[in-house]
């Protein structure tokens, strides 16, 4: 199906894709070619570009707009155009409910590529009355149920428990000296998203790895704490300092931490989740050597491409940039994670066309996403695969390393499957 247009305009490519109140705007066919004419397709987005995980929603909704930008100025998929209705919530849980309720009523999608773990979660029984299948960046575990708790959800990356638990299993394999590894959880109690991996991190650290790796105290620091040095000096009054930690929080969180916890004198060798990782996580302009020399050695997981790697996969963005008259110096891993999402739905889109002659259901496209098996992202992440009893495309991530302020892959693709 779409694999093969995919692959198709990369060819090409080689050779020669809020508002506030009162309603959500459509933003990916502006540019469509006529050609495609009343056969369209409408798709929600739910986008946090400004609230408390702005730093990597921005660029994440915006890889997912110019996939469908792009898809439509080469045709639309099948001849049809994909209207990709999408507005910026702030990570405000009640607001997306509002625009999701907008996406349903008004513009009639037939499915949602969304965004929080908060408000997915707080959404999961509602799309299950309404038939909408919903596919966000939450990687939360609770979203792997694909009976009535979360049925109509999909994971397309690597949940954050199974991130964890590889990490887990990467620590065990290369740890040096004789000791056990001490690694600590660090996180936002009670906060969705952040503390979403913690438990199942912890339980399977005791029940696979017991004796091998040991989990110390919890250490708690809000997202919006921006000096938490005085919280890490409260832990190391009567813990001792961890060989590993182990970070859920976007960018601007995570150098924080780093940098206090370097400031007193730790050692430890410091990792996270998807969401730490990328070129964002190094601020650019005056201070720029400085957070290159902090967060010098950090390790996070790498669900998908840096845009500067050399893959089949980047040849549509290269060509999509270069009719914007920009470069991959202008956009980042988030930007290609939101692009390669759009395009397995994308994919799933293409199935449903195929199957109803146009006549796409929210049934249908769930339908489609479960019928799809080992999907090729050309190198964008990992392949993919779904069944209606699989709502988690994989369990594969790499781990990336900085070095001097550039990013560089330490693992291939992995999971907690191949251990």
């Amino acid at each position: 199906m779409l694999v093969s247009l995919v692959l198709f305009l990369g060819l090409l490519a080689a050779c020669g894709g809020g508002n506030s109140d009162p309603e959500p705007s459509g933003d990916a066919g502006t540019n469509a070619p006529e050609a495609t004419g009343d056969k369209v397709i409408k798709l929600g987005g739910l986008f946090d570009e400004s609230g408390a995980t702005g730093d990597v929603g921005a660029p994440y909704a915006e890889g997912e707009r110019a996939f469908f930008e792009y898809i439509n100025s080469k045709g639309g998929i099948d001849g049809y155009e994909i209207d990709f209705i999408g507005e910026d919530y702030a990570y405000d849980t009640s607001r997306a409910q509002q625009v999701y309720q907008a996406l349903r009523d008004r513009h009639e999608v037939v499915a949602v590529l969304g965004w929080g773990t908060a408000d997915t979660e707080a959404l999961r029984k509602q799309i299950i009355n309404d038939e909408i299948p919903f596919v966000s960046a939450s990687y939360s575990e609770n979203l792997k149920d694909t009976g009535s708790e979360s049925g109509y959800n999909f994971l397309l990356a690597a949940s954050y428990s199974d991130q964890g638990r590889a990490i887990l299993e990467w620590i065990n394999e290369n740890h040096e000296g004789d000791s056990t590894p001490r690694v600590a959880l660090v996180y936002h109690e009670g906060h969705p998203f952040s503390e979403s991996p913690i438990q199942d991190i912890k339980d399977y650290a005791a029940s696979e790895l017991a004796g091998k790796v040991e989990i110390t105290p919890d250490i708690l620091i809000e997202l919006g704490d921006t000096d938490p040095q005085v919280t890490l000096q409260s832990w190391s009054r009567t813990n001792e300092e961890p060989d590993y930690t182990i970070i859920n929080y976007t960018w601007g969180q995570t150098r924080n931490v780093v940098r206090d916890a370097k400031a007193l004198g730790w050692g430890t060798q410091f990792m996270g989740l998807n969401w730490t990782a990328g070129e964002g996580l190094i601020p650019s302009g005056a201070e720029n050597q400085q957070w290159v020399d902090v967060l010098d050695g950090y390790i996070g997981v790498v669900t998908h491409a840096f845009p500067t790697e050399d893959l089949p996969g980047m040849a549509p963005i290269l060509e999509y940039l270069e009719s914007k008259g920009r470069t991959v110096d202008d956009i980042n891993q988030k930007f290609v994670q939101g692009w390669a999402t759009a395009s397995i739905m994308a994919e799933a889109v293409s199935i449903a066309i195929a199957e109803t002659d146009g006549n796409v259901t929210g049934p249908d496209i769930k339908a489609a996403i479960e019928s799809i098996s080992n999907f090729q992202l050309a190198g964008l992440g990992a392949d993919v695969s779904f069944a209606s009893d699989n709502h988690a495309g994989t369990d594969q991530i790499r781990l990336g390393q900085l070095k001097d302020g550039e990013w560089m892959m330490i693992t291939d693709y992995f999971g907690i499957g191949d251990y």
